[in-house]
């Protein structure tokens, strides 16, 4: 069973790619999400026994929450239910064309950040648990919520639990300590949880924002990629930390909020090698030319959880394959409203065929 841990929250999201100033007063769309809580909604999708580790308010919300997960087959059972703290909140205006889409939080003084390490009982959390998931959002949250994600990687580690983090950096987020500024608070808050983990997956900017490590000849405000610079910046994540044995990194070319281009490489460090998907016939990387997006929320989760579905399957293991798989389940991801990446296996495997026409199945 793969465990992951981190806060979901009550998404608002303004309908129709309206603003907010239109849609308020009037009706919102609510439905839940939080990086952690979308790997293992699309990891139950994709066939895997997964489980939701957090701590959340007791009430109405949370029981909604709780039913929900089960509905899409995501155990709940190791839920810290808390007496303390509130259900938090996100805002997503849903952009279009040339208007990009906003995120605003209203997350101060959630459960999950105000729950000590010890609440968790990680070795018991942990019992029947053969790979752990988590991000660099939760420590983001508060001091408290810091502390109790190192303590589940460590105990992970301990335990000789496989542990996969996705970076995450959120520059809205990271302000819980005055001395520092967010960037160098998430480098030395993340730099003591990586010896612990084995996977590393990051975007075309969390390796910058969080360590320092530059990709050269690229340029995020334009939307440029230079694709095999992202090879020496994995290296460069990998070697300094003896645990990470791959990192993974997402490349998107953004050239309006409803057309994106799509990849990503993954690198061994046994190996000193990347492997790049989606490629073209003459085996060169060819990203997905992602048109019309419906919703790319969780698009980063979707490739994670992706991921970590193909590393733990016989037929898929292999690098090549793992990323193929990865990042095909995050380019349909792009066509699901919400933060749930709801493909099967089967489609995924489809569109890593080359089956993307479309095309009405009957």
């Amino acid at each position: 069973m793969i465990l992951t841990f981190g806060e979901v929250m009550l998404r608002l999201t303004a309908p129709n790619h309206q603003r907010y100033v239109q849609s308020i007063p009037g009706l919102l769309n609510a439905s839940f999400g939080g990086g952690e809580n979308n790997v293992a909604v699309s990891l139950a999708q994709l066939g895997n026994d997964a489980t939701f580790l957090s701590a959340l308010p007791k009430g109405g919300v949370t029981d909604s929450f709780l039913v929900e997960m089960r509905r899409w087959g995501v155990d709940t059972s190791r839920i810290h239910l808390s007496d303390e703290g509130r259900f938090g909140i996100y805002f997503v205006e849903t952009g279009s064309n040339l208007r990009p889409s906003v995120v605003h939080y209203d997350r101060s003084y959630s459960s999950i950040s105000l729950t000590p390490p010890g609440a968790y009982q990680f070795k018991k959390a942990l019992a029947g648990i053969d790979w752990v998931h988590t991000t660099g959002i939760t420590p983001s949250l508060s001091r408290e919520a810091y502390e109790a994600t190192l303590t589940l990687v460590k105990t992970a580690a301990d335990m000789g639990i496989p542990v996969s983090l996705d970076l995450n950096f959120r520059k809205k987020l990271w302000r819980w300590d005055d001395a520092q500024a967010p960037k160098e608070l998430a480098r030395a808050c993340m730099t003591e949880i990586l010896p612990y983990v084995n996977v590393v997956i990051a975007n075309e900017e969390d390796a910058s924002d969080v360590l320092g490590i530059e990709a050269e000849g690229t340029s995020i405000e334009e939307g440029k990629i230079a694709a095999d610079a992202y090879v020496d910046v994995a290296r460069k994540v990998a070697h300094p930390f003896a645990s990470v044995e791959k990192v993974a990194i997402t490349l998107r070319e953004s050239y309006s909020a409803d057309h994106n281009n799509w990849g990503a490489l993954l690198y061994i460090k046994s190996d000193d090698k990347g492997y790049f998907a989606p490629l073209d016939k003459a085996d060169q990387y060819k990203p997905y030319e992602i048109h019309n997006i419906i919703d790319r929320v969780g698009g980063g989760d979707s490739f994670g959880a992706g991921l970590i579905h193909a590393l733990r399957s016989k037929d898929m293991r292999d690098p090549q394959t793992a990323i193929r798989f990865a990042v095909a389940a995050s380019a349909l991801k792009h066509t699901i409203h919400g933060d749930f990446n709801l493909s099967t296996e089967t489609e995924v495997k489809a569109l890593m065929g080359g089956s993307a026409s479309g095309r009405v199945q009957r």
